[in-house]
């Protein structure tokens, strides 16, 4: 609680603050306080609980809320039927093609205002882990154990991480959106184009390093950039595909 409450001193009064978390972080008391802070939870839980829509009398698993994949539902529920758990909130139920499992999501927002599609920004924690870690400035092999030390370095891997993604950002957005037309009409790429959208190959981080590290190279000095907003998410990101290993794939890697 004392960590929020530093944080909070930090966030301006007319952001409009949305905390997501992963299933294994819900607790009652978490809930509470982000909403005492003035913010917006959006937390996932386990389908192992029950609800109660508004104006219903009986509880019914939270299973049953989207119980297949296609399916979605939103609503106003008493969350879990134990007294002294029970959480009067909005739950989010969306089951997607290629996810194993339904997303439930509790949230004080009203559900006119809210999607489950939102939590797909919940990975971005991940992509921050990795450029924090193996993917970016290496702080695991820092091995620091002097909390005054670690907090300095973690000041200016946040700054630096914001100016990387600022100037990364920016480039990215003045990306064409394709270069087709400028191939000739016999082109291969011309043939075998989807003309479906892609995920970026480079993300703002790893291009805002190239870009700041180039212009260095090439003696044009420092460059700064700015943060540039992307839309709201309106559809669920793509699952990544699991590669499941045989027997085949074993034997060649043995051989």
């Amino acid at each position: 609680m004392k960590l929020l409450e530093q944080l909070a001193g930090s966030v301006p009064e007319h952001w409009t603050v949305i905390v997501m978390s992963d299933r294994g972080l819900y607790a009652p008391w978490l809930y509470a306080k982000m909403v005492s802070l003035g913010w917006h939870p959006f937390m996932r839980i386990n389908k192992q609980g029950n609800f109660r829509p508004q104006g219903e009398a009986k509880f019914r698993s939270l299973a049953t809320a989207a119980p297949e994949i296609g399916s979605a539902w939103c609503g106003v529920v008493d969350c879990f039927s134990g007294e002294v758990s029970r959480l009067q909130c909005t739950l989010l139920a969306r089951w997607d093609q290629g996810y194993e499992e339904v997303w439930l999501i509790v949230t004080n927002l009203v559900p006119a205002q809210a999607t489950a599609v939102w939590y797909g920004m919940r990975s971005w924690i991940e992509g921050g882990f990795k450029d924090t870690k193996r993917g970016g400035w290496s702080w695991h092999q820092t091995k620091m154990v002097d909390p005054e030390r670690a907090e300095r370095l973690w000041l200016a891997i946040a700054v630096a991480t914001l100016w990387a993604v600022s100037v990364g950002g920016e480039f990215d957005a003045n990306l064409p959106v394709s270069s087709l037309e400028a191939l000739p009409h016999t082109h291969v790429a011309r043939r075998t184009a989807t003309k479906r959208s892609r995920p970026r190959m480079l993300s703002c981080f790893a291009r805002g390093i190239i870009m700041i590290v180039g212009m260095l190279i090439r003696g044009d000095g420092l460059v700064v950039g700015r943060f540039v907003p992307e839309p709201w998410p309106t559809v669920p990101s793509v699952p990544k595909k699991k590669t499941t290993r045989t027997k085949t794939h074993v034997a060649q890697e043995a051989a």
